[in-house]
């Protein structure tokens, strides 16, 4: 019964982050709808950092009650709803017309993204228990770093996405990401271990924020399935890190930080023969009226 409950509230969040984008989307400009995303990606960080703290508290309680408020709050959601826009339905859509290279290829780079960037968690505690000897609840409090500074920096990632394209703030949040996780597999100090792992929040949003742009800043009508392709695939990508990235570590610890960063590094490519960065280029702002004379 937990399982199939918990199996079920995935399902339920796969519907729901694909229509609160598509939400997002058209009921905002497009010279503003980085901004958009970005805030909505900090609020999607600020959740996800608290979730463990809250469930755990409650659960020192009762573990059942963490459930009891996941319940309240989802009922408190349903009764608020969302908010209604301007835009016609495309009735006529299917999953087909969702499956196309504009949604792929920022599918693509939301499988990699994710699951070497946010999908790496595990191996960075790993890392702090066995090289550095730390427990499990100060593993925990430092793991959080990321989840913060991705809560902190999702707005700035979202304004340089109005302002320099979604494809470029993709390509250095990738790149920037690499370094990140190169240091996080190689460095002899834990302070450094912990500081590059939280930095390692602002990549991922980076990453993230931008594939959602690419999507919805597309002329594909079906923006509501195109977004329920890349979340798809991003939650994958987190899903096949631990079987990818494990034996990689046993082998030698070196290489579960190394073949991710790797990887990293091949989003820009991804993004050049995408051929989407000539259309998403920052979107031009409206000119100021003339001055009277």
């Amino acid at each position: 019964m937990l399982l199939a409950s918990r199996a079920l509230q995935g399902a339920a969040n796969s519907f729901t982050t694909p229509v609160l984008l598509a939400v997002i989307a058209a009921s905002t400009p497009k010279e503003k709808l980085g901004r958009a995303l970005g805030l909505f990606g900090s609020m999607q960080a600020a959740g996800q950092t608290s979730a463990p703290l809250v469930g755990g508290l409650t659960a020192e309680i009762d573990w059942r009650l963490a459930f009891v408020v996941i319940s309240v709050v989802a009922v408190g959601l349903a009764i608020l709803g969302v908010p209604q826009t301007d835009a016609e339905p495309e009735r006529n859509a299917s999953l087909r017309s969702a499956f196309v290279p504009s949604t792929l290829w920022p599918a693509l780079v939301g499988f990699i993204g994710w699951g070497c960037l946010g999908g790496l968690s595990f191996l960075v505690a790993f890392r702090l228990d066995d090289v550095f000897g730390l427990g499990a609840g100060e593993r925990g409090v430092l793991l959080t770093g990321f989840g913060v500074v991705g809560f902190v920096t999702a707005r700035f990632v979202g304004k340089a996405i109005d302002r320099f394209g979604a494809a470029t703030t993709a390509v250095l949040g990738a790149t920037l990401g690499a370094g990140l996780v190169a240091a996080v597999g190689t460095t002899p100090l834990a302070a450094i271990v912990v500081l590059a792992w939280a930095l390692t929040g602002a990549a991922a949003q980076g990453v993230l924020v931008s594939i959602n742009a690419l999507v919805l800043q597309s002329d594909n009508a079906n923006r509501g399935g195109s977004v329920s392709v890349v979340q798809s695939l991003r939650f994958m990508g987190a899903a096949a890190a631990p079987l990818a990235f494990v034996p990689l570590y046993q082998a030698h610890p070196l290489l579960g930080f190394l073949v991710p960063a790797a990887l990293l590094i091949t989003i820009p490519a991804i993004v050049t023969l995408s051929g989407r960065a000539g259309g998403t280029r920052r979107t031009p702002q409206p000119e100021a009226p003339p001055r009277p004379r």
